[in-house]
């Protein structure tokens, strides 16, 4: 009888070397990523401002459900900003790839792939964003599970344009890695939350002494820039490390796909 072939410890995810990476990035190419990020979610906020009022998204009006119309302007205010989403993400999915490899950031480069990629990832992020709330709502822990399951779809979409086969894909690649990603969104929830709230209060300082809504849209389209930014590297660079332990694809072989 021959042995069975000895297989090894399963490669570590690391994610805290992903996660000061992503830092490294954010804060490094900073001006980049805010001038990437910032255009869709200002034009995302302006748009939602007008559907259900600039206070209220700056913040400092309470929401009328009772006015006519108003289910309809909420509706269509959360589809925006899922727009907004996927086109934030798929230019920074692009970004994060040239930061890492040391690369020259090109914006113009990256708007063809991003809007290409545009209706697959908002369709795809509706559908996982559903199942997510149904998981949340059975004790948090399911919702965080899933949000793992399909966390690669955006850079699965973008780089293999897997297309709205980005959920699939997305499960295959995090299929024995999830709990690992889970504990890097819930560092990355908790590290976002308190940089939120500073914001916030900074948000509601400087609202309350200029009293300036447009004021208030320019920071909070900033704030969620900054959020944003950190997220869709994370799962940029969380998207490279699986290929590269499943698949050993390297990030410049990644990267060359927009070459």
């Amino acid at each position: 009888m021959t042995d069975a072939p000895a297989v090894g410890p399963k490669p570590s995810l690391g994610i805290g070397s992903l996660i000061s990476e992503s830092f490294s990035i954010l804060f490094g190419k900073f001006i980049q990523v805010v001038a990437v990020a910032f255009g869709p979610a200002l034009i995302g906020l302006v748009i939602s401002g007008l559907l259900i009022g600039f206070g209220v998204v700056a913040g400092s009006a309470e929401p009328n459900f009772a006015g006519p119309g108003t289910a309809v302007a909420f509706i269509l205010t959360i589809l925006v900003q899922i727009v907004v989403y996927a086109v934030t993400t798929a230019l920074l999915v692009q970004l994060a790839y040239d930061a890492k490899l040391g690369r020259t950031v090109q914006i113009g480069k990256y708007l063809g792939p991003a809007f290409a990629a545009v209706v697959p990832i908002a369709i795809l992020s509706l559908v996982s964003g559903i199942l997510f709330m149904l998981g949340f709502m059975l004790f948090i822990v399911p919702g965080l599970w899933i949000l793992a399951v399909f966390s690669v779809m955006a850079p699965a979409v973008v780089i293999e344009k897997a297309g709205f086969g980005g959920l699939g894909r997305s499960a295959s690649l995090t299929k024995e890695y999830r709990w690992p990603i889970v504990g890097a969104f819930v560092l990355i929830i908790i590290i976002s939350a308190v940089i939120n709230l500073v914001a916030q209060l900074v948000v509601g300082l400087v609202s309350s002494i200029l009293g300036i809504v447009a004021i208030d849209i320019l920071l909070s389209a900033l704030l969620s820039t900054v959020s944003a930014g950190l997220g869709s590297i994370l799962i940029a660079l969380i998207y490279a490390r699986l290929r590269e332990i499943k698949e050993g694809v390297s990030v410049d072989q990644i990267a060359a796909v927009f070459d």
